[in-house]
């Protein structure tokens, strides 16, 4: 497992860092700063950043989790892992999570193989906070996949210029319709975003192996994903 260390004004924190195999000594690329779900920098995380890297990007998942408990790593899989995933979701300072993800960006800009552009994605929280990438950040584009909680930061939506593509889950358990409903009336006007719709799916409908895994949406959320990337990191 590759890993670096990112500095940030509060301290270090490392993150997951995954190569494209066949990157040739001094050939650049594109970056993609992939964010965590509530779960750290876990096995699902690593795979997506291996997978990412396998498309052509070096791809960097940095531990926003550090200031509770740095290096954790747990599953969806048993109750006692949700109650501490809830825990460190309620305990995890927005404001800082994202002063971190920048600093990860610029970190990512800043690594030899790659060539300075730099896309983010994010999942469940990390949905939200690719959102707040898009709106806070310099990132060249941004990808959220059923962010929680972005119906309550939609008066940064103005500041969103450079592309983002949305994918929400119909049925989000954690993302109300109404909620839904704020969210793309909110964006519906801004030609910098892309929302994507999946009927029938429920909230992680494209972590493999999840509970609500839908093997067909989250196929076609990721080729969505993949294209957009192309577009817009080529």
């Amino acid at each position: 497992m590759a890993e670096t260390t990112i500095t940030c004004p509060d301290g270090k924190f490392s993150a997951y860092v995954a190569t494209p195999k066949s990157l040739a000594a001094g050939k650049k690329v594109p970056g993609i700063l992939v964010i965590q779900e509530i779960f750290g920098v876990n096995k699902v995380m690593r795979d997506l950043c291996d997978g990412y890297a396998a498309q052509g990007y070096l791809a960097l998942c940095p531990d926003i989790f550090w200031r509770q408990e740095p290096g954790i790593q747990i599953t969806d899989k048993t109750e006692a892992e949700w109650k501490r995933a809830f825990e460190l979701y309620q305990g995890f300072n927005e404001a800082k999570g994202a002063q971190d993800l920048i600093a990860s960006l610029d970190h990512l800009r800043k690594q030899p193989a790659c060539n300075g552009k730099a896309g983010a994605v994010g999942y469940c929280l990390g949905g939200k906070l690719a959102y707040l990438m898009a709106t806070r950040s310099n990132a060249d584009c941004s990808v959220a996949y059923y962010g929680v909680g972005i119906e309550g930061a939609l008066n940064e939506a103005s500041a969103i210029t450079k592309p983002l593509l949305m994918h929400i889950a119909a049925e989000d358990k954690f993302v109300p319709k109404e909620a839904q409903a704020k969210i793309k009336d909110a964006l519906a006007r801004n030609s910098a975003v892309t929302i994507h719709t999946y009927p029938g799916c429920d909230h992680a409908f494209a972590r493999v192996g999840g509970e609500h895994w839908n093997q067909a949406a989250a196929k076609q959320a990721d080729d969505r994903s993949a294209e957009f990337f192309r577009q817009n990191l080529a």
